[in-house]
């Protein structure tokens, strides 16, 4: 049986090469009809060898789409990146122009006395509605003392209460615990600003026949040698009965930079006894 079959086989053979060389000499012979043949068999071929090569194709296509995809996904993730950088950029930006701004309006606070000044910037606040201070980044190593001005961007904001090396506390003019001598300006009329841990300010121990009208300006007077007279505080925004509010000048609760008035003082000294001031007016 295996013989034969190795028969069958070189039969074939032989008879593949037999009509290779007939073919080989016919387009000698005539290279036309051969051309026509070929062509001819790829015609036949063609869609069959297109729908081999779809698959193929198809598969390729896919590939190039996932890498197309991949490098689109990291382009995105790129400019994602410089976007959140541009952002941050913009942000820092829009600091420092805020900064700038609140620098510039803080230049133009007028005080009729000469002072020298160690400007500050707020690193923290109380955040508490019984207590109104802040703390700025500046100490005794910068000539910081106790019961020192502080000016913000249009007027006085407070006084120095606590003082430490690098840092400070700020009693803001809101406090309930804070008290300003002041005088009205246009009146000579003197009396005490005090706080109760709201926006407005409360002036006390004013007399019964002082004619004060809303929008008076209200500066400090200097008495109790805490604060330098002539100080910008704010105006005289009501008058209901016996209740005199003054709303100051300066946006005591967003303050972010401030100046504060390097006057020698006795760091000891406090603010005016209310009932020796009561006493004296």
């Amino acid at each position: 049986m295996l013989p034969f079959d190795v028969l069958n086989g070189r039969s074939a053979i032989i008879a593949l090469l037999a009509l290779s060389g007939l073919l080989l000499f016919s387009s000698i012979i005539n290279p036309s009809f051969m051309q026509g043949a070929r062509t001819g068999l790829v015609d036949i071929t063609a869609p069959v060898l297109k729908a081999i090569n779809t698959p193929f194709d198809m598969a390729a296509n896919f590939v190039g789409g996932v890498s197309g995809l991949t490098n689109l996904r990291a382009e995105n993730a790129q400019l994602e990146a410089e976007n959140k950088r541009l952002r941050e950029w913009y942000q820092t930006a829009l600091m420092l122009q805020a900064e700038n701004q609140s620098l510039q309006e803080l230049l133009n606070v007028k005080v009729d006395a000469p002072h020298k000044y160690i400007t500050a910037k707020v690193i923290a606040d109380s955040g508490n509605s019984f207590v109104k201070t802040v703390l700025v980044g500046v100490g005794q190593i910068d000539g910081v003392q106790k019961n020192q001005a502080v000016l913000g961007e249009e007027g006085l904001i407070g006084r120095v209460i606590e003082v430490g090396k690098t840092s400070s506390r700020i009693m803001l003019l809101t406090d309930l615990n804070s008290r300003v001598p002041i005088i009205l300006e246009g009146t000579r009329q003197k009396a005490m600003l005090t706080g109760s841990n709201a926006p407005l300010l409360d002036l006390k121990y004013i007399p019964d026949d002082s004619a004060i009208t809303t929008g008076i300006r209200v500066v400090t007077s200097g008495d109790g040698g805490v604060f330098p007279s002539g100080l910008p505080i704010g105006r005289v925004s009501s008058i209901e009965n016996k209740s005199i509010k003054v709303k100051p000048f300066a946006d005591i609760n967003h303050v972010s930079n401030v100046r504060i008035v390097n006057t020698s003082i006795n760091p000891n000294l406090m603010s005016i006894d209310l009932d020796t001031f009561k006493d004296i007016h």
